[in-house]
């Protein structure tokens, strides 16, 4: 069963609020956040753990390029339309 992603465009209250801030922090509001924004608790923890360690620097020592690579093999190991 797939979760139904929420769309930015018509939500309201928090979950507007969670678009805005996630479309700030990353420059684009990413299907995996429109499917977060359902539990409002794991979509705050995502914004606020997942968008620095997507960036170089963030105490890891991946480049975002092998980070970025990592993504689309899962992505693609899980049959994912991107």
């Amino acid at each position: 069963m797939r979760v139904p992603l929420l769309d930015p465009r018509t939500a309201t209250g928090d979950v507007a609020r969670f678009f805005e801030a996630t479309a700030l922090f990353r420059g684009r509001v990413p299907n995996s956040a429109c499917t977060w924004a359902h539990v409002p608790d794991i979509a705050k923890f995502f914004l606020l753990a997942g968008t620095p360690l997507q960036r170089e620097g963030a105490g890891g020592v991946l480049s975002c390029r092998i980070k970025e690579m990592a993504v689309l093999k899962t992505s693609h190991a899980n049959s994912c339309n991107y």
